[in-house]
């Protein structure tokens, strides 16, 4: 007669509970910042909105049409059929004693990770958000940038046509390459298998001998630096305080640079573009 498991105690329930709390709110916050991102790259008021929904249309469009022919039909009909001969045939891998080890080394990593995720889980939520608010910060680039991405594609689709026209040519030859170069690496393989026992056998010696030494050199360097702190933080507080003295003189050429651009722009653009009647005289007052 099988035993009777134990019920969870009171102290298992409520870090389950805290666990799941945390993990829903972590959830609505991710939510909330993807929906944020969303409604500023969309939002009609700035002019952005209108744009990304058009060249959204337009990309929608293109794939649909791209995805109607028969060519992309048959290319979808084959990668399904390489889908589902790949699953059929990796499916007795699962059970296969050489998976025994695989899931044991999974186990192991991610019990090695998890502190490590806990760790880091602060610092990447902080750069999320900053991640967040940049994207919502550069939003109106984003149709530019669709563009651009756009007509790289149409660049780029004549050569992908060439190349697979010449794949599709040249089979019989990529065909020989490969037996050629199986028929060359066949033999070399047991060679190298040994030498990679040999190489890891001399690479572990190696790695004992020389972590004591590498550990006691840490532990100098991190002294050091404890002793130095004082010194980078006057450092660091010495180039800010430059920074800050030269911000109006930066900002001074910068403004200036500016009223030179434009005047620049406006005498140009007034020399370029003759006025339709001849008795008129153009003058041009910088900004």
């Amino acid at each position: 007669m099988s035993p009777i498991p134990s019920l969870p105690s009171r102290q298992d329930v409520l870090r389950m509970a805290r666990s799941t709390t945390d993990i829903t709110g972590q959830l609505l916050d991710t939510a909330g910042n993807i929906t944020r991102i969303a409604v500023n790259t969309f939002d009609p008021r700035d002019g952005s909105g209108a744009e990304a929904l058009r060249v959204l249309r337009e990309a929608t469009a293109g794939l649909a049409e791209a995805s109607a022919s028969p060519q992309a039909q048959e290319a979808f009909y084959r990668m399904v059929d390489t889908l589902t001969r790949l699953g059929t045939s990796g499916a007795p891998l699962a059970t296969h004693p050489v998976s025994e080890p695989a899931q044991v080394l999974l186990a192991a990593l991610g019990d090695s990770l998890l502190p490590v995720l806990d760790a880091v889980a602060p610092a990447v939520e902080e750069a999320a958000d900053a991640l967040g608010e940049l994207v919502a910060a550069g939003s109106p680039l984003l149709p530019a940038a669709a563009g651009v991405a756009a007509g790289l594609l149409l660049v780029l689709t004549p050569v992908v046509r060439a190349a697979a026209d010449v794949l599709r040519d040249t089979s019989p030859e990529l065909r020989r390459i490969a037996d050629a170069l199986t028929a060359t690496l066949a033999p070399l393989v047991p060679l190298q298998v040994a030498l990679a026992e040999r190489a890891a056998t001399v690479g572990a010696g190696v790695v004992r001998a020389s972590l004591p030494p590498l550990a006691d050199l840490t532990e100098t360097a991190a002294a050091g630096a404890l002793a130095a702190r004082p010194l980078f933080l006057a450092g660091e507080e010495y180039l800010v305080s430059g920074l800050e003295h030269l911000q109006p003189l930066l900002l001074a050429m910068a403004s200036r640079t500016g009223r030179v651009a434009r005047s620049a722009a406006v005498r140009v653009s007034a020399a370029v573009s003759p006025a339709a009647d001849r008795g008129v005289v153009v003058a041009v007052t910088p900004v």
